[in-house]
């Protein structure tokens, strides 16, 4: 049976970008059709109040990144922060995006923030502080695209961390085998981000925009993280890989 991942879309794409790239919940598609474990995906625009009906259940929840503050008080903000609270409460697995990433760090008793270090834009390499069983394929270090402005500042006390670097020392991390977070995009690709980087040039000043674009001549490697993501949720289902 494939996986089915209920993706929580928590943004609307720029009018300039929705023709060509559609909305992040079908950037996700495509990066996990590119990985071997079969999976199935449902989206729900939570930014526009969908949400799953009580009565669907999936293996995983997966939050993504948004233009919004995980820190913030926007009424679709709170009403997700609740929704998920539930989901962890019943044991559901869990899978955060960037504004994902945070927004579940601060639910489950971390810390989020504006970033003292400022915008992170571009391809961006973590070293792996662990590596489970189901981080597989094994990499020695991570490179993702990025894109920005606001960090986890200290993770949930029974977090384990999985990537870090000096620009963003909390990039990943796992709550034993029902939370798995990443700071980084695995579902961008580099024309994406340099079109963010082109919106993004004036906001973000001429250095950063320039050491972006620049950085955009190194591959990533979310086609790992997507497998990786995926090993998770099937891990401890019977007759799945692990």
């Amino acid at each position: 049976m494939p996986l089915q991942i209920c993706i929580l879309e928590t943004d609307i794409l720029r009018p300039e970008l929705v023709n060509q790239y559609q909305g992040y919940g079908r950037m996700f598609e495509q990066l996990f059709a590119r990985q071997p474990i079969a999976a199935e995906f449902t989206v729900y625009n939570v930014m526009e109040g969908h949400y799953p009906p009580d009565s669907e259940r999936y293996d995983a929840y997966l939050v993504t990144g948004s233009k919004a503050d995980s820190f913030g008080s926007d009424p679709w903000i709170a009403t997700l922060k609740t929704y998920l609270l539930e989901r962890y409460a019943r044991g559901d697995k869990l899978l955060g995006i960037c504004f994902g990433h945070q927004l579940l760090a601060l639910l489950l008793g971390g810390k989020a923030e504006r970033a003292e270090q400022g915008w992170g834009v571009g391809t961006h390499r973590y070293r792996l502080a662990h590596q489970p069983g189901w981080m597989s394929p094994a990499l020695d270090d991570l490179t993702l695209l990025i894109s920005h402005q606001d960090q986890v500042t200290q993770l949930p006390d029974n977090a384990t961390l999985l990537a870090s670097s000096e620009f963003c020392p909390i990039a990943a991390y796992c709550i034993d085998d029902q939370v798995l977070c990443f700071q980084g995009h695995p579902e961008f690709i580099h024309d994406y981000s340099k079109a963010l980087l082109d919106i993004r040039q004036q906001h973000i000043g001429e250095q950063t925009y320039r050491q972006g674009v620049d950085s955009l001549q190194h591959e990533h490697q979310g086609h790992a993280v997507a497998e990786w993501m995926m090993r998770f949720v099937a891990h401890g289902r019977t007759g799945e890989p692990a």
